[in-house]
This record gives C-alpha cells, sequence and structure tokens, in this order.
C-alpha cells in the first residue's frame, strides 16, 4: 500500500512496433504508484536487464530516495526478476515485489499507463525508426505527467499529486465551484457541488477485507 508519492513504484516494458513485421522497440516505465507519476521511461532496441538497472537507479537518484523508503512492483519477466536488478534494490534498500505466478492483473497500473499511451489518437501503427518512437514517447510523458487529469487521482495531474501541489488544486476547484453554486443555485440539483476526491491510498494486491488489511 502507498500512502504518499515514492513509498511503491510499479515498472514494466511494452513492445513499440518497428518498421517491418516482427520488429519492436522497448519501452521500459517507471510508475509510481501512488501519483502515477511517471518517475523514469526509456526506449531501447531490446528487452535489457543492464538497461532496466540503469534506468530504476537513476530513477532513485533523481526522486532522491532513501533506504527503506521504497517497494518495486514488477511481473515476472526475465528483466524483472534478473539478478542486476535485484543486486541493485538490495544495494539501494528497496524492497522487491513480483506478480504472482500466472496472473495478468497483479500488475494494474503499468498496465493502465501502457494502455493510455497507445489508445492516444496519434500513435502510430508502427514507428519508423527508434527515434520515432523516442520522440513520441517524450511528447506523450511530458503531457501524461504534467496534463493528463487522471480519473484515479481525483482528475488531478500525475505531477500535482506526486509533487504535493494536489491540495492546493482542490481547495481552487472548490472555490470555483462554490461560486457557481452561489450565482445559480438551481443548476445543482444535488446540492453544492465538491471536486472529485483525491486518493488517499493506492494499493497492489488489496486485501478484500478489512481484517487482512489490518
Amino acid at each position: 500500500m502507498a500512502e504518499h508519492p515514492n513509498e511503491v513504484w510499479s515498472w514494466d516494458i511494452s513492445k513499440l512496433k518497428g518498421p517491418a513485421k516482427w520488429t519492436s522497440y522497448h519501452l521500459y516505465v517507471v510508475l509510481d504508484v501512488f501519483s502515477r507519476y511517471a518517475v523514469g521511461w526509456t526506449v531501447q532496441p531490446r528487452e535489457s536487464a543492464a538497461v532496466a538497472e540503469a534506468l530504476i537507479a537513476q530513477s532513485c537518484e533523481q526522486q532522491s530516495i532513501g533506504r527503506g523508503q521504497l517497494t518495486v512492483h514488477a511481473d515476472r519477466g526475465s528483466a524483472m526478476r534478473s539478478k542486476p536488478v535485484a543486486m541493485l534494490l538490495a544495494d539501494l534498500g528497496v524492497t522487491k515485489t513480483h506478480s504472482r505466478p500466472y496472473t495478468s492483473t497483479d500488475n494494474p497500473y503499468s498496465e493502465a499507463q501502457f494502455r493510455t499511451l497507445k489508445y492516444r489518437p496519434a500513435f502510430p501503427a508502427r514507428f519508423e525508426a527508434i527515434e520515432q518512437a523516442r520522440a513520441f514517447c517524450r511528447e506523450f510523458f511530458a503531457w501524461y505527467n504534467h496534463d493528463h487529469r487522471h480519473s484515479g487521482i481525483g482528475l488531478m495531474t500525475p505531477a500535482n499529486v506526486h509533487h504535493g501541489r494536489a491540495e492546493e488544486a482542490y481547495a481552487a476547484r472548490q472555490a470555483v465551484l462554490a461560486v457557481a453554486y452561489a450565482a445559480n443555485p438551481e443548476r445543482f440539483v444535488r446540492g453544492a457541488p465538491e471536486p472529485p476526491t483525491l486518493p488517499t491510498a493506492a494499493w497492489i494486491n488489496k486485501p478484500e477485507t478489512e481484517e487482512v488489511a489490518h
């Protein structure tokens, strides 16, 4: 469970179709589970534990992750379970978890983010070169982190939640709604409107009962 940014990250690799049949590039993304903020990403020609290791290390450095602060979740792919990645996480004091065997829904945050990417109107059927794939992802992640109003975090942007600006944005929304209600209360048949609720926690494999959660 994450109640604040930089407590639980999820990471995964998705294939982007290349110029010819059976060719592809590999998009690595490290995602903060609480804020949905992409803390790191890269597009590379192949799946590699060394690339994953470097990306996670860079993301931890940029986010100033301390020992014992972070848990990193991934599925059970070869890069995810590789010894270099495991040793890096151990050296950094980061806990690692993996999806349950044969369970495709145990990494929902990364999977949802990849769907958002691939359902963008401008997403091409194929990328003609790795530079094109990187340029597309550069533009996408700038939009995703800073402009995308995410339904899972109260229609806030991931950047606002990740960097502690969500409560200020919530108060501003509330003030605008209060003015609108005061001016035309008859338009709000359900009473005074409230902005969408801000996130308080995010789970991977949330327990089914409160007793189990405690």
